[in-house]
């Protein structure tokens, strides 16, 4: 255990051995009246108090020094445990162990951007669509979060812990489903767009307009085998989200509050997330957040085929 030198300080300052001294004014205050006052003393009877110019007060007796005594622990492990303090901390010990556990592997940098949320807001979205999926006992056609939501900005390739997920997703926010109608599904999608959010499920064109912000041009859903499916505005589509989104009463999500039936699933996205990663991991498939094609610049900065979007 590295030692850690801790400061002790025994024998505080004293106290003053002698009360510090007033000040002495010496010229006191008279009662002679003023020209300005006479009048008001002759019917009232009265005489106005004149200040004169007091002297400077004369020093007063400094405070006495401390004394006092320093001396140097050494803090190791030669220190004994304080089993009052023991007792204390352990039904926190398991969990906070547990957070050390590995639950699967990370083939890729995982890694926050700018459009989408990187591959980062892939990774989160793919898993809550799983999870919802296999929760429900129906394809889930899309899911979405903000990336505002995703607190951590890079995860490192290998082994990824439970630590991880805590650290990406700390807030408790629960998996919803609400229907929209198609109509309502696209000006969603224009939103994820222009906030550089997450989703799982779509495919965007999209352009950077002057403000160099993202600006979706088209939308359509993907299906299990990933082939794209026109939005009928008319139709309704049921979709995953989380419920901060729903309960900001406002804002560029809005048009959350316009949907019909909402359905908590009862899951954070957290343990959605967590769930998703030691399912892959039990299959024995390492998590492959790419950056696929689901959203696709359109335009003079267009990437060139075959090379990856960022």
């Amino acid at each position: 255990m590295l030692g850690v030198t801790a400061m002790s300080i025994q024998g505080m300052a004293t106290q003053q051995t002698e009360p510090i001294k007033p000040c002495v004014v010496e010229k006191p205050c008279t009662t002679e009246a003023t020209p300005a006052s006479k009048g008001a003393s002759a019917t009232k009877g009265t005489s106005v108090r004149k200040r004169t110019p007091a002297s400077k007060p004369t020093s007063a007796t400094p405070p006495a020094r401390g004394k006092g005594r320093v001396s140097e622990i050494l803090i190791d492990a030669s220190i004994p445990d304080d089993p009052a303090l023991e007792k204390m901390l352990e039904p926190f010990s398991a969990k906070v162990r547990a957070l050390d556990v590995v639950i699967g592997k990370l083939e890729t940098e995982l890694k926050k951007g700018p459009v989408g949320g990187g591959n980062l807001g892939n990774f989160a979205t793919d898993g809550m669509r799983v999870l919802s999926s296999a929760k429900l006992g129906r394809p889930v056609l899309l899911a979405v979060t903000n990336s505002g939501g995703l607190r951590k900005n890079t995860i490192a390739p290998g082994d990824l812990r439970a630590a991880d997920i805590f650290e990406l997703l700390p807030f408790e926010n629960a998996l919803t489903e609400v229907d929209l109608t198609g109509e309502q599904l696209l000006r969603l999608l224009n939103v994820v767009v222009s906030s550089g959010d997450a989703l799982s499920g779509a495919r965007i064109t999209y352009r950077m307009n002057a403000n160099k912000r993202p600006e979706m041009i088209g939308a359509r859903l993907l299906d299990s085998q990933g082939r794209e499916m026109e939005i009928d505005p008319n139709a309704t589509y049921s979709i995953v989200t989380i419920d901060y989104l729903l309960k900001l009463g406002g804002g560029r999500y809005s048009v959350l509050l316009e949907g019909k039936n909402v359905r908590p699933l009862g899951v954070t996205i957290r343990d959605a997330i967590m769930d998703y990663v030691k399912a892959e991991s039990a299959a024995g498939r390492p998590i492959k957040a790419t950056l696929d094609e689901r959203f696709v610049l359109i335009g003079p900065n267009a990437p060139k085929p075959g090379s990856q979007q960022r």
